[in-house]
């Protein structure tokens, strides 16, 4: 680095990941009287020293180097291994991590703290400019309104504001929890159904496998279930923060994030209480968000999937092999089409000749057709190309998200980095954006669209253009990202649907919805069991998951084969492999190519007869999900919904209903030959055998590869029992 170069770099708000102090920020980003506060810079090579400045206390505090380990340690992961999160180590563009925290930070009277850098180097010396920050304070009165339904859920006294010079930026308070309360929901959850005990917090995230607390789709609304019957929905889309009695047992702890970028002076927060069973509170919840919209009925055949699907020939030959076989294929999502010179047209090198006849060939096998997509136009392409001229468009005309300072939003996350997100909140953006796909229906004739990667809006200081900022909007950007695909199918006449793997409160208005990345193992596959389960009682009912996992080495066939079962009785049923960049043996994770990896016929004869299955059951799966609609009550949910007094249905966490009529119960661990299943209360027919089975108890069933555990209410077992004769 030359004397030229910007020695010291600070940015007080970070890159706005929401799980990571970034190595160039302050922590917190809005400092507490009387806390510590850390500073932090990226310094160049050659800065000897620095020094942090503070007013008006006016004292000098030296800043340290410090390694990225430190800062960014590994983390255990939940199979035991030590990985970086993703998204954990930052480049850090050759530059070092100096940093230091000052203990306490003094009482500033009607004025921000202001610091700034100090630095010497082997050629000369310096000072940044001055940064700004609002010290709070906490207090029980003189900040806001906390507006709640039911008054009686709020712990008396337990209401306070975070209050700068500017306003007050979060507020807090906590809500009752009786002994035997379970909390459930937050919208999709991949760690427990049952959070009780836990912490966790409610930001739109992409965390690419081993998702744990985090999570694409999370919403503020949970039912309490065990004890009298209850529930809540915190109506905000900044991000909340919830301690579901961790920290004390009989509380459930809310924080909840207002404008530090332009405070209000009597913010109001407002939280629904609804009273009643799981079905009368989430059917209360969905009457005041909006109902779930129901699917097309083709949605409810199986599909098929394939990263490295990036030819006509090749997306025509895994479908007709599938047909072939006699395996049900009723859907094909087509990743690897597009142009990436233009992210809107096929290629023009020969991999795909003639789009609008292979679509016509699909439909003619009666199989639907989506393809991929993103809200982002990269900034790294051929200059010369279509994309740049996308790009240069978007920032001539405002059609995309800006930064703080007014200029355009460069995507911040690790997947296409730079990029521009066009800004869905301008209905000229929008149009401009969704006219370039319109001749996809009308020409190409596809169905729908895989409306990935909506999770990359980083930061509460970005601006719409509706005037709305990065705090309330960035969460509501992969629902606005999916309903704006809906208006344009919809505007078609096409009775299509979005597939999407991010969303929020209310993203049951866009369907269809999936569980986003997964490695192949068992872990995984009981996180997506979670998944699909907390979706459906946070209102979206309409889900699915890359079956076995999408990554990493392919599964075994007996994970396979479990997951394919479980997935046959699920909303969604689909498989996906990850681009493995066409490496050799394959990692598709078509049944043949299964039996092919493992030498086992079993992955193609067994896979059949669930998909088999499937397609026998997708009438009822029609009838089913407009119940969902009318009632809300989801297709797929767990046991204690329909019995939250019956403890022992919190015991089977895996098990579900499906439907009104089935209990499902899959096998998600290894090596196993027999599996302990409970049965609610009630008259239920093993829809395998015929047997009847006596519920309120648990019963222990062999469970051989060609089976999962389904259970059928007596009344409905004579007119099921037909689609489970697959042999």
């Amino acid at each position: 680095m030359g004397p030229d170069a910007e020695p010291v770099l600070h940015r007080p708000f970070g890159a706005g990941h929401p799980y990571r102090v970034d190595p160039d920020q302050r922590h917190p980003v809005v400092p507490v009287l009387g806390e510590p506060l850390e500073l932090r810079v990226l310094v160049g090579a050659g800065v000897d020293a620095v020094w942090a400045e503070l007013e008006p206390s006016g004292i000098s505090v030296p800043l340290m180097a410090v390694g990225a380990d430190e800062l960014y340690p590994a983390a255990e992961t939940a199979e035991g291994h030590l990985a970086a999160a993703s998204g954990a180590r930052p480049d850090l563009g050759g530059r070092t991590i100096w940093r230091a925290v000052i203990e306490t930070v003094d009482a500033v009277e009607d004025g921000p703290l202001r610091y700034r850098f100090r630095w010497r180097s082997h050629w000369t010396g310096g000072t940044t400019e001055w940064f700004e920050a609002w010290p709070g304070s906490w207090a029980a009165s003189s900040g806001g309104e906390l507006v709640v339904d039911d008054q009686s859920s709020v712990v008396d006294g337990s209401v306070e504001w975070l209050v700068t010079a500017r306003g007050p930026v979060r507020m807090r308070f906590a809500m009752h929890l009786g002994p035997g309360e379970h909390v459930c929901g937050f919208g999709e959850r991949f760690d427990a159904v049952d959070q009780r005990g836990r912490r966790l917090d409610t930001m739109v995230f992409e965390q690419y496998k081993q998702q744990g607390t985090r999570t694409y789709l999370p919403s503020p609304f949970a039912i309490v279930a065990g004890g009298e019957g209850w529930g809540f929905h915190i109506r905000t889309s900044r991000r909340c923060w919830f301690d579901v009695g961790a920290g004390d047992v009989d509380r459930l702890a809310v924080d909840v994030a207002l404008s530090h970028i332009e405070p209000e002076a009597h913010p109001v927060v407002e939280v629904a209480v609804y009273a009643g069973n799981p079905a009368e509170v989430l059917a209360a919840h969905l009457d005041e968000i909006g109902r779930p919209v129901a699917p097309p009925a083709w949605v409810f055949r199986p599909w098929m999937s394939g990263n490295e699907w990036n030819t006509q020939a090749r997306v025509l030959a895994e479908v007709e092999r599938s047909v072939e076989l006699g395996i049900p294929v009723g859907v094909v999502v087509i990743e690897a089409w597009s142009d990436e010179s233009t992210f809107v047209v096929f290629p023009d090198d020969g991999r795909f000749p003639d789009p609008e006849a292979m679509v016509d060939r699909l439909h003619e096998l009666g199989v639907k057709v989506l393809l991929w997509q993103i809200p982002l136009v990269p900034t790294d392409r051929d200059p010369a190309g279509q994309v740049a001229v996308d790009a240069a468009t978007m920032i001539e005309r405002g059609y995309c998200v800006r930064d703080g300072d007014g200029l355009p939003y460069r995507n911040r996350g690790w997947w296409f980095p730079g990029a521009l997100l066009v800004d869905w909140t301008n209905s000229e953006a929008a149009e401009w954006w969704l006219a370039k796909r319109r001749y996809l229906l009308d020409e190409v004739g596809i169905d729908g669209f895989k409306t990935d990667g909506g999770e990359h809006a980083w930061g509460d200081e970005l601006r719409y253009h509706d005037g709305s900022r990065g705090d309330t909007s960035n969460n509501l950007y992969p629902l606005r990202y999916a309903q704006a695909y809906h208006r344009l199918l919809d505007d078609r006449g096409i009775d299509g649907v979005t597939f999407s793997r991010a969303g929020f409160t209310g993203a049951g208005s866009a369907p269809c919805h999936w569980a986003g990345d997964e490695d192949s193992t068992w872990e995984a596959f009981r996180a997506s069991i979670v998944a699909g389960l907390t979706a459906g009682i946070s209102g979206v009912p309409f889900w699915g998951w890359d079956l076995a996992g999408f990554s990493g080495d392919v599964p075994t066939v007996e994970l396979y084969v479990r997951a394919a079962a479980m997935a046959a009785l699920c909303p969604i049923m689909q498989y996906h492999s990850e681009f493995n960049q066409h490496r050799q043996p394959s990692n598709d994770r078509t049944p043949w190519n299964l039996a092919e990896r493992h030498g086992d016929q079993r992955a193609i004869d067994l896979y059949r007869r669930f998909a088999v299955l499937r397609d026998r059951l997708s009438p009822w799966l029609i009838r089913w999900a407009e119940d969902n609609v009318t009632t809300g009550v989801p297709m797929m949910r767990p046991l204690w919904f329909d019995d939250p007094g019956d403890p022992s249905t919190w015991e089977a966490p895996y098990h579900y209903r499906f439907g009104p009529e089935l209990v499902v119960s899959p096998v998600c661990w290894p090596d196993r030959h027999d599996l302990d299943v409970y049965l609610p209360a009630g008259d239920w027919v093993d829809l395998w055998t015929g047997e009847p089975v006596a519920g309120g108890a648990w019963l222990r069933r062999d469970v051989p590869w060609e089976v999962i555990p389904v259970y059928c209410r007596r009344a409905a077992a004579d007119a099921l029992r037909p689609a489970f004769q697959t042999d």
